[in-house]
């Protein structure tokens, strides 16, 4: 087995580990080397990311990390739905031996995972020596197809999610743009301005991501207009029969006309009878209009761990422990009291 640290800027020189984080089936935008690449440079610097790999023969496992002042975190921020380990031809097996040669780092926290994810990096941790403990991060809202057509699906939506679209969208012009194109982009920033978004984390990020999937035809980028003037904004990508709800905004001054409900129904329209995907993905937050949409939910995790060995850490540690400790005396002490 050979265990290396490839720094993410060169990960493309290793033929194997570019194959494993290129786009293809099963592979999200937050997985692919050029978001981590892109992520590394304009999100974390000056921090050091690299990629944990392991190989053995044609298996391979790699974890992407993030070195910071509290140990090693997960390649990722707030634009990733998801943060995760990749495998190839059963390298799930490696991963105990790649954390194994991790724990001089003594600490690691990684988020969100996704539920199987989750289960095999804790399990895999614990194996190589760690002690660690998974607790929620946040709740990803996802929507199954599952065969039917839009019109189908819609009429299953609630009865005022329904009718308020009926009412509003004929005074809303709306438009999907599959190709970037800087005036859509700047009527987007605008409305991101003056909607109740926080200020964007990083814009700069977020437009040379649009702009990459403008060109590999993945971007979708929808626009509702009252006359002239831009009054709701929609981010969405499509990847491996997957749509991608990465943002959304509307202006508060058109809150009355619904734009930004209307733009999400012609949206959710074409992914589903043009783009004939199989999943829609509104990211992360449980924010309560989600529910309108989705019809399924999944808790994503984070994982916390340390390696006792690391003396530093050992105050983190015994927090974490005593946690544990209290929630299984609340368990114990709920089982006694149902009897």
């Amino acid at each position: 087995m050979h265990i290396y640290h490839a720094d993410v800027n060169e990960a493309q020189a290793d033929p194997l580990l570019a194959t494993l984080l290129a786009p293809g089936p099963g592979v999200t935008p937050f997985d692919r080397l050029g978001w981590l690449q892109q992520m590394a440079r304009e999100c974390l610097a000056p921090a050091r990311c690299f990629i944990a790999v392991a190989r053995d023969g044609d298996a391979i496992a790699a974890l992407p990390l993030c070195e910071t002042y509290r140990g090693l975190t997960a390649l990722a921020n707030w634009y990733s739905f998801v943060a995760r380990p990749r495998f190839a031809h059963g390298g799930e097996r490696l991963l105990p031996a790649l954390l194994r040669n991790l724990s001089p780092a003594g600490a690691l926290h990684y988020a969100p995972l996704p539920r199987r994810e989750a289960a095999l990096m804790l399990h895999a941790t614990q194996s190589a020596g760690w002690i660690g403990e998974l607790s929620p991060h946040h709740v990803n809202h996802v929507l199954l197809p599952a065969g039917r057509d839009f019109a189908t699906w819609w009429a299953t939506r609630p009865g005022r999610l329904r009718e308020t679209v009926r009412r509003k969208r004929a005074r809303l012009t709306i438009r999907i743009a599959r190709d970037f194109d800087a005036d859509d982009w700047a009527a987007y920033q605008a409305i991101y301005a003056k909607s109740w978004k926080p200020a964007e984390g990083s814009p700069a990020f977020l437009r040379r991501f649009a702009e990459t999937e403008g060109a590999a035809g993945r971007l979708r980028l929808g626009l509702a207009t009252i006359g002239n003037r831009p009054v709701a904004a929609q981010l969405w990508t499509i990847e491996g029969h997957t749509a991608f709800i990465h943002k959304l905004a509307h202006d508060p001054d058109a809150a009355a006309h619904s734009p930004g409900t209307v733009l999400t129904h012609a949206l959710f329209a074409m992914a589903f009878d043009e783009d004939r995907v199989d999943l829609i993905d509104f990211g992360t937050g449980d924010d309560h209009y989600k529910r309108d949409w989705m019809e399924l939910s999944e808790v994503h995790q984070r994982l916390e761990a340390y390696h006792p060995r690391a003396v530093r850490h050992w105050p983190a540690l015994g927090k974490l422990l005593a946690k544990r400790a209290l929630r299984l005396a609340r368990r114990a002490r709920a089982v006694r009291t149902a009897r």
